[in-house]
Protein backbone atom coordinates (compact mmCIF):
# COMPACT_ATOMS: atom_id res chain seq x y z
CA UNK A 1 0.00 0.00 0.00
CA UNK A 2 1.50 3.53 -1.40
CA UNK A 3 0.66 5.00 2.70
CA UNK A 4 2.87 2.72 4.54
CA UNK A 5 5.98 4.37 6.20
CA UNK A 6 9.16 3.73 8.08
CA UNK A 7 8.16 6.77 10.61
CA UNK A 8 4.89 4.37 11.81
CA UNK A 9 7.67 2.03 12.67
CA UNK A 10 9.41 4.46 13.99
CA UNK A 11 6.36 6.32 16.09
CA UNK A 12 5.21 2.55 17.18
CA UNK A 13 8.87 2.18 18.96
CA UNK A 14 8.85 5.73 20.67
CA UNK A 15 5.08 4.89 22.03
CA UNK A 16 6.86 2.05 23.88
CA UNK A 17 9.43 3.96 25.43
CA UNK A 18 6.73 6.61 26.04
CA UNK A 19 4.68 3.60 27.46
CA UNK A 20 7.91 2.97 30.04
CA UNK A 21 7.54 6.83 31.49
CA UNK A 22 4.34 6.44 31.83
CA UNK A 23 4.07 9.43 29.44
CA UNK A 24 0.85 7.10 27.33
CA UNK A 25 -0.98 7.44 30.94
CA UNK A 26 -1.51 11.18 30.13
CA UNK A 27 -2.30 10.98 26.91
CA UNK A 28 -4.72 7.87 27.36
CA UNK A 29 -6.58 9.46 30.12
CA UNK A 30 -7.33 12.75 27.88
CA UNK A 31 -8.45 10.60 25.20
CA UNK A 32 -10.79 8.35 27.64
CA UNK A 33 -12.39 11.63 29.19
CA UNK A 34 -13.34 12.61 26.15
CA UNK A 35 -14.98 9.48 24.75
CA UNK A 36 -16.94 9.15 27.70
CA UNK A 37 -18.86 12.22 26.95
CA UNK A 38 -20.52 10.07 24.08
CA UNK A 39 -21.57 7.88 26.91
CA UNK A 40 -19.91 5.80 30.23
CA UNK A 41 -20.56 2.42 28.41
CA UNK A 42 -18.31 0.83 26.96
CA UNK A 43 -20.99 -1.69 25.49
CA UNK A 44 -22.55 1.28 23.58
CA UNK A 45 -19.60 3.18 23.33
CA UNK A 46 -16.88 1.49 20.61
CA UNK A 47 -14.27 4.26 20.98
CA UNK A 48 -14.08 4.10 24.79
CA UNK A 49 -14.08 0.58 24.53
CA UNK A 50 -10.94 0.74 22.24
CA UNK A 51 -9.58 2.94 24.40
CA UNK A 52 -9.75 0.61 27.94
CA UNK A 53 -8.12 -2.32 26.01
CA UNK A 54 -5.67 -0.06 25.05
CA UNK A 55 -5.24 1.16 28.58
CA UNK A 56 -5.28 -1.94 30.26
CA UNK A 57 -2.29 -3.04 27.74
CA UNK A 58 -0.55 -0.62 29.02
CA UNK A 59 -0.60 -1.39 32.71
CA UNK A 60 -3.11 1.98 33.37
CA UNK A 61 -4.78 1.20 36.82
CA UNK A 62 -8.26 0.34 36.64
CA UNK A 63 -9.23 3.28 38.73
CA UNK A 64 -7.27 5.90 36.67
CA UNK A 65 -9.60 4.88 33.68
CA UNK A 66 -12.46 4.81 36.09
CA UNK A 67 -12.01 8.28 37.43
CA UNK A 68 -11.26 9.50 33.47
CA UNK A 69 -14.88 8.05 32.50
CA UNK A 70 -16.53 9.65 35.57
CA UNK A 71 -14.80 13.01 34.41
CA UNK A 72 -16.08 12.56 30.76
CA UNK A 73 -19.68 11.57 31.89
CA UNK A 74 -20.01 14.83 34.58
CA UNK A 75 -19.90 12.57 37.61
CA UNK A 76 -16.72 14.08 38.74
CA UNK A 77 -15.46 17.60 38.01
CA UNK A 78 -12.69 17.83 35.64
CA UNK A 79 -11.15 19.99 32.81
CA UNK A 80 -12.73 20.51 29.83
CA UNK A 81 -10.82 19.14 26.85
CA UNK A 82 -11.64 20.17 23.16
CA UNK A 83 -10.67 18.15 20.33
CA UNK A 84 -8.61 20.07 18.16
CA UNK A 85 -6.64 19.07 14.49
CA UNK A 86 -3.93 21.18 12.80
CA UNK A 87 -2.09 20.78 9.41
CA UNK A 88 0.75 22.20 8.28
CA UNK A 89 4.32 21.51 6.14
CA UNK A 90 7.94 19.96 7.43
CA UNK A 91 11.27 19.45 6.08
CA UNK A 92 11.41 18.66 1.93
CA UNK A 93 7.41 19.35 1.71
CA UNK A 94 6.60 16.33 3.97
CA UNK A 95 2.73 17.14 5.07
CA UNK A 96 1.51 16.64 9.01
CA UNK A 97 -1.39 16.11 10.51
CA UNK A 98 -1.77 16.89 14.59
CA UNK A 99 -4.16 15.79 16.17
CA UNK A 100 -4.60 17.81 19.73
CA UNK A 101 -6.87 17.34 23.33
CA UNK A 102 -6.33 20.78 24.47
CA UNK A 103 -7.93 23.24 27.42
CA UNK A 104 -6.58 26.00 25.68
CA UNK A 105 -6.46 26.22 21.95
CA UNK A 106 -4.56 29.72 21.93
CA UNK A 107 -1.41 28.32 23.72
CA UNK A 108 -1.70 25.02 21.75
CA UNK A 109 -1.47 26.57 18.18
CA UNK A 110 0.97 29.35 19.52
CA UNK A 111 3.09 26.41 20.46
CA UNK A 112 2.55 24.13 17.99
CA UNK A 113 3.44 27.05 15.21
CA UNK A 114 6.79 27.57 17.24
CA UNK A 115 7.63 24.14 17.13
CA UNK A 116 6.57 24.03 13.36
CA UNK A 117 8.51 26.72 12.60
CA UNK A 118 11.89 25.69 14.90
CA UNK A 119 11.50 22.41 13.14
CA UNK A 120 12.06 23.73 9.59
CA UNK A 121 8.38 23.72 8.74
CA UNK A 122 5.19 25.87 8.82
CA UNK A 123 1.65 25.41 10.40
CA UNK A 124 -0.78 25.73 7.80
CA UNK A 125 -4.42 26.48 7.35
CA UNK A 126 -7.23 23.64 7.85
CA UNK A 127 -7.84 21.17 5.34
CA UNK A 128 -4.26 22.32 3.49
CA UNK A 129 -2.69 19.16 3.76
CA UNK A 130 -5.55 16.41 5.08
CA UNK A 131 -6.47 16.31 1.29
CA UNK A 132 -3.86 13.90 0.78
CA UNK A 133 -4.59 11.44 3.75
CA UNK A 134 -7.57 9.41 4.64
CA UNK A 135 -9.03 7.92 7.46
CA UNK A 136 -8.34 4.05 7.98
CA UNK A 137 -8.34 1.60 10.39
CA UNK A 138 -4.81 0.61 11.38
CA UNK A 139 -4.35 -2.52 14.04
CA UNK A 140 -0.76 -3.38 15.16
CA UNK A 141 0.41 -6.16 16.19
CA UNK A 142 4.09 -8.46 16.79
CA UNK A 143 5.47 -11.16 16.18
CA UNK A 144 3.08 -12.47 13.63
CA UNK A 145 3.19 -16.07 13.50
CA UNK A 146 1.49 -15.61 9.67
CA UNK A 147 2.60 -14.98 6.67
CA UNK A 148 1.25 -12.07 4.76
CA UNK A 149 -0.67 -13.97 2.20
CA UNK A 150 -2.12 -16.27 5.08
CA UNK A 151 -3.68 -13.75 7.51
CA UNK A 152 -4.85 -12.51 4.00
CA UNK A 153 -6.65 -15.53 3.46
CA UNK A 154 -7.82 -15.86 6.94
CA UNK A 155 -9.29 -12.21 7.00
CA UNK A 156 -10.85 -12.73 3.24
CA UNK A 157 -14.18 -12.31 5.23
CA UNK A 158 -13.04 -8.57 5.75
CA UNK A 159 -12.71 -5.58 4.42
CA UNK A 160 -8.97 -5.76 4.47
CA UNK A 161 -7.18 -2.63 2.67
CA UNK A 162 -3.74 -3.69 3.13
CA UNK A 163 -1.18 -6.04 5.21
CA UNK A 164 2.29 -5.51 5.95
CA UNK A 165 4.89 -6.74 8.22
CA UNK A 166 8.14 -4.75 8.27
CA UNK A 167 10.95 -5.34 11.16
CA UNK A 168 8.25 -8.28 12.89
CA UNK A 169 5.98 -5.67 13.20
CA UNK A 170 2.42 -6.67 11.42
CA UNK A 171 0.47 -3.55 10.32
CA UNK A 172 -3.18 -4.04 9.19
CA UNK A 173 -4.83 -1.47 7.08
CA UNK A 174 -8.75 -1.81 7.45
CA UNK A 175 -11.63 0.06 6.43
CA UNK A 176 -12.57 2.42 9.22
CA UNK A 177 -15.74 0.27 9.88
CA UNK A 178 -14.07 -2.77 10.38
CA UNK A 179 -11.52 -1.71 12.44
CA UNK A 180 -12.88 -3.73 16.15
CA UNK A 181 -13.78 -7.21 14.04
CA UNK A 182 -10.81 -7.22 12.54
CA UNK A 183 -8.98 -6.62 15.63
CA UNK A 184 -10.85 -9.44 17.71
CA UNK A 185 -10.56 -11.59 14.80
CA UNK A 186 -6.56 -11.04 14.93
CA UNK A 187 -6.84 -11.36 18.93
CA UNK A 188 -8.77 -14.87 18.52
CA UNK A 189 -5.48 -16.13 16.07
CA UNK A 190 -3.34 -15.94 19.45
CA UNK A 191 -1.57 -12.60 18.42
CA UNK A 192 -1.18 -9.97 20.95
CA UNK A 193 -2.65 -6.67 19.82
CA UNK A 194 -0.10 -3.08 20.41
CA UNK A 195 -2.99 -0.90 19.02
CA UNK A 196 -6.29 -0.30 17.43
CA UNK A 197 -6.76 2.93 16.13
CA UNK A 198 -8.44 4.79 13.29
CA UNK A 199 -6.05 6.99 11.30
CA UNK A 200 -4.78 9.24 9.13
CA UNK A 201 -3.30 7.42 6.10
CA UNK A 202 -1.37 8.92 3.65
CA UNK A 203 -2.92 8.26 -0.33
CA UNK A 204 1.06 8.33 -1.51
CA UNK A 205 4.23 8.79 0.51
CA UNK A 206 7.13 11.55 -0.20
CA UNK A 207 10.69 10.91 -0.05
CA UNK A 208 13.13 13.52 0.90
CA UNK A 209 16.91 14.08 1.45
CA UNK A 210 18.42 12.24 3.91
CA UNK A 211 19.42 15.60 5.44
CA UNK A 212 15.37 16.92 5.32
CA UNK A 213 14.39 13.26 6.88
CA UNK A 214 16.65 14.10 10.07
CA UNK A 215 15.01 17.10 10.53
CA UNK A 216 11.92 16.12 9.67
CA UNK A 217 12.07 13.14 12.52
CA UNK A 218 13.34 15.98 14.96
CA UNK A 219 10.16 17.85 14.25
CA UNK A 220 7.66 14.85 14.32
CA UNK A 221 9.14 13.80 17.26
CA UNK A 222 9.01 17.00 19.39
CA UNK A 223 5.32 17.57 17.81
CA UNK A 224 5.05 14.47 19.38
CA UNK A 225 6.51 15.08 23.02
CA UNK A 226 3.79 18.40 23.03
CA UNK A 227 1.56 17.57 26.25
CA UNK A 228 -1.14 18.36 24.28
CA UNK A 229 -0.59 16.33 21.49
CA UNK A 230 -1.75 12.92 21.18
CA UNK A 231 -1.22 11.52 17.60
CA UNK A 232 1.23 13.07 14.64
CA UNK A 233 0.34 11.94 11.11
CA UNK A 234 2.85 12.50 7.90
CA UNK A 235 3.26 11.34 4.16
CA UNK A 236 6.72 10.68 4.71
CA UNK A 237 8.03 7.54 3.25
Amino acid sequence: MAGHSKWANIKHKKAKEDARKGKVFTKLIKEITVAAKQGGDPAGNPRLRLLLEKAKQENMPAENAARAIKKGTGELPGVHYEAVTYEGYGPGGIAIIVETLTDNKNRAVAELRTLFSRGGGNLGEAHSVSWMFEKKGVIRAQDSKFSEDELLEKLLDFNIEDINITDGLLTITTDPAALGQVRDAVVGFGMKVDDAELEWVPKNTLSISAEDEEKAYALLENLEDHDDVQHVYTNLE
